[in-house]
């Protein structure tokens, strides 16, 4: 049969990962501090939550204040002036009740020619975004260059004398920033899976602030500024018998999706949470900790976390050329959601022959 001869500059039907920008605050946390506040042992702290230290932002450090420092890092020497979006995928709780967050970063980082908007599905939506992002990217033929933005300073809304709210504990502020480009043949977004269940919607929330509330604000106690849980015990009677499998089921289903098996996985980076549950996780997948980073030097900051732990196990060297990457989270409401990178460069084959019948261009790693 007659062939076909091929070539491009780019591969247009993928997206990947150009570069990853993390800002933390200076200020330290320790657990030593968490402990004192909330009456709990240090070592409690340190054995049971998994957390060593937390980042906590002054006063005057604002929300998007770390996400603009998050943005410098990731674009670097790349001209902002070429973006053409900035979103915001953070917390909800920002500068102001009602503020359009995405479009104070792409001000700040000169991003002129970019428009802006935010997603939002708190602690999930860091890598949930990166499928929004790449759909978005490969079906409008002007988006080749968008910048993704993360940002906490929910350690705010924190009570440590509130027991109920012993899980979020871990709260740590920070920012983080990813790149991406349309045609970029290196650490490639692959596929992503999600699953919801509704019933945890009203679990958890800042119950002193809304429209359900908007006529009590006067009347509003001091406590009821802080994050808290309608009904810890009820909570955790449904949470727990499904939140391992859901974790796992969103890693694997994604990295099926991408076309790859369980145990070709070889990266995992997490939400926060403590070694014992990510170990669980990592075994399913026959994998250690070597192959991971926990987060116990940075607290959880929201959907930042799984870009977080990337760039660390980038820097530790635990993530090779040809790595298959899930990143993965889960935010109150509740959801669960996963996304595989194939980690690295990947060479195009430009001028490739393929017979008329083949469907797709070859690729070679």
């Amino acid at each position: 049969m007659e062939s076909l001869q091929i070539s491009r500059e780019m591969n247009r039907d993928q997206v990947g990962i150009k570069r990853i920008g993390i800002y933390v605050p200076d200020e330290i946390k320790d657990s030593k501090y968490i402990g004192e506040e909330s009456g709990i042992s240090e070592d409690i702290v340190q054995q049971k939550f998994g957390i060593r230290q937390i980042h906590k932002a002054g006063k005057k450090e604002n929300v998007s204040d770390m996400g603009v420092k998050a943005a410098k890092k990731a674009l670097m020497d790349f001209n902002p002036e070429k973006l053409d979006l900035v979103v915001y995928c953070g917390s909800e709780y920002k500068d102001y009740y009602l503020f359009n967050c995405a479009a104070k970063i792409q001000h700040e980082i000169g991003a002129k020619n970019a428009n802006a908007f935010e997603i939002h599905s708190l602690c999930s939506a860091g890598v949930y975004s990166l499928k929004v992002l790449k759909s978005m990217m490969l079906q409008d033929e002007k988006l080749r260059y968008v910048l993704l933005v993360s940002s906490s300073k929910e350690a705010d809304l924190i009570n440590y004398k509130n027991t109920r709210t012993r899980f979020m504990f871990n709260f740590g502020d920070g920012a983080a920033a990813v790149l991406l480009e349309k045609g970029l043949n290196e650490n490639v977004i692959l596929e992503t899976h999600m699953i919801t269940d509704g019933s945890f919607a009203e679990d958890v929330g800042v119950m002193g602030i809304g429209c359900k509330n908007f006529h009590k604000f006067e009347k509003m106690k001091y406590e009821d500024r802080f994050l808290d849980v309608a009904d810890i015990r009820s909570m955790k009677e449904r949470l727990d018998p499904i939140t391992l499998n859901n974790f796992v089921t969103v890693i694997e289903k994604s990295a099926e999706k991408s076309g790859y098996k369980k145990h070709e996985i070889n990266f995992i980076a997490p939400i926060f949470m403590k070694r014992s549950i990510l170990n669980n996780i990592l075994s399913y997948f026959q994998l250690n900790e070597e192959n991971s980073f926990v987060l116990e030097n940075y607290g959880h900051c929201q959907s930042a976390d799984s870009f977080i732990s990337l760039s660390e196990g980038e820097k530790l060297g635990r993530i090779k050329e040809g790595d298959i990457a899930v990143l993965f989270g889960a935010g109150t409401g509740y959801t669960w959601a996963a996304t595989t990178v194939k980690w690295g460069k990947i060479k195009v084959m430009e001028k490739t022959e393929i017979k008329q019948s083949d469907q797709e261009v070859i690729l070679c790693d």
